[in-house]
């Protein structure tokens, strides 16, 4: 918004009295001015926002009043003393995100495709978390609505992709780290890549939900995984860059630069208050719109596949819980008893079971993130 009115006022003063005057307003045209305003902005307005939510939130008594019966046999009574805590946090991670984006932002089809996604995805998680405090001890929408709604949405953004002309590559041509040429093309790159980018946003949506479980972890790790997109969505929608990393050039995809500034200061700003001991959770709210946004980002520069070693906590949370049920299933079959691989999943929980501290399990990751980050950044150089 931001950069249509400073071009409507260039515009107007052009060979006026007034240009010399409004010739800062170039500076509306960088990429990199505007995505440090996103970020501000959304740090400012989640710092000013937060304790009117949380108060909002205690107001109508959004906050989990039971105990959860898996976190109560898991005998985590750390989680258990947690009761009461507001939860829909992710309200104001999306608004904030939103506002930023939209405003700092300039709009195309990438950006008004990822905001697209955030929307239906919170609208999503903020029917699963109402329904869970509206009816205790439930567990909120059920899985398969879930699946559905995700699947229609990813399903409609990979169509369409495919069906417009200067996006259709996207889906059609299916690209891996570490390679700088397409791996599929034609008739069998098209299929594949239509599976692929659904995929991508919804196992990325349903990952960091899974991730969500203790104070911080979900949204510091979003952050670490948005710092990367922020350089991977830079470089992809610089034509000098691009050639340059030889990555593929994608017209358009720079402006997500501005979303993942905005994404990482509606982040930091969200953590302030989620941090140990947290005032507020996130809920499925947040982490199915921020897992569904890093999903589609992922597609939109052409390196979905990137996205499992630049979200590797992500892929480890959900994939514990994968392993998990199919083994007990296995076991089952195999031996009439389940058995399983860990002490409760996602994995975040089995190290809680192990005896280590929520601060140590939290701060490891971090770390891990960061390093799965390095890892990803190093595609642009190492191919």
């Amino acid at each position: 918004m931001l950069y249509l009115i400073s071009q409507s006022i260039l515009d107007a003063a052009d060979h006026t009295p007034w240009e010399p005057y409004c010739s800062w307003l170039r500076l509306f045209s960088y990429i990199s001015l505007r995505s440090a305003g996103a970020a501000v902005t959304a740090l400012a307005l989640s710092w000013w926002l937060g304790p009117h939510m949380i108060a909002w939130l205690k107001r109508l008594k959004f906050g989990q009043d039971y105990v959860d019966k898996a976190e109560d046999a898991g005998g985590l009574s750390n989680r258990i003393n947690k009761k009461g805590t507001p939860t829909m946090g992710g309200l104001m991670i999306v608004l904030t995100l939103d506002l930023a984006a939209l405003l700092w932002a300039r709009w195309n089809t990438h950006i008004l495709l990822t905001v697209l996604s955030i929307v239906v995805l919170s609208g999503l998680g903020f029917y699963d978390d109402y329904t869970k405090i509206t009816r205790q001890n439930s567990k909120g929408a059920a899985s398969s609505l879930k699946l559905y709604v995700q699947f229609i949405l990813a399903g409609f953004i990979a169509v369409y992709l495919w069906l417009l002309p200067s996006t259709s590559r996207l889906v059609t041509e299916v690209m891996v780290p570490f390679y700088k040429y397409p791996v599929l093309i034609g008739a069998t790159g098209t299929v594949v890549g239509l599976i692929i980018t659904v995929l991508s946003i919804v196992g990325s949506s349903n990952a960091v939900n899974l991730t969500d479980g203790l104070d911080g972890l979900a949204i510091g790790c979003t952050v670490i995984v948005a710092c990367v997109f922020l350089v991977l969505t830079y470089v992809a929608g610089n034509a000098v860059m691009a050639r340059y990393l030889q990555v593929d050039y994608v017209s358009g995809a720079g402006e997500l630069t501005v979303v993942c500034a905005a994404m990482i200061g509606a982040g930091l700003g969200f953590l302030w208050f989620n941090c140990h001991p947290a005032r507020v959770f996130m809920g499925d709210t947040g982490s199915l719109a921020l897992g569904g946004a890093l999903g589609i980002m992922a597609v939109l520069i052409h390196q979905p596949l990137l996205l499992i070693i630049a979200g590797g906590i992500f892929v480890m949370e959900a994939g514990s819980v994968i392993l998990q049920t199919a083994y007990f299933k296995f076991s089952r079959r195999r031996y009439g008893e389940g058995r399983r691989i860990f002490l409760m999943t996602p994995i975040h929980h089995h190290f809680e079971k192990l005896g280590w501290y929520e601060s140590q399990i939290v701060t490891r990751f971090y770390i891990l993130g960061l390093l799965f980050a390095v890892v990803a950044l190093a595609t642009l150089k190492i191919r």
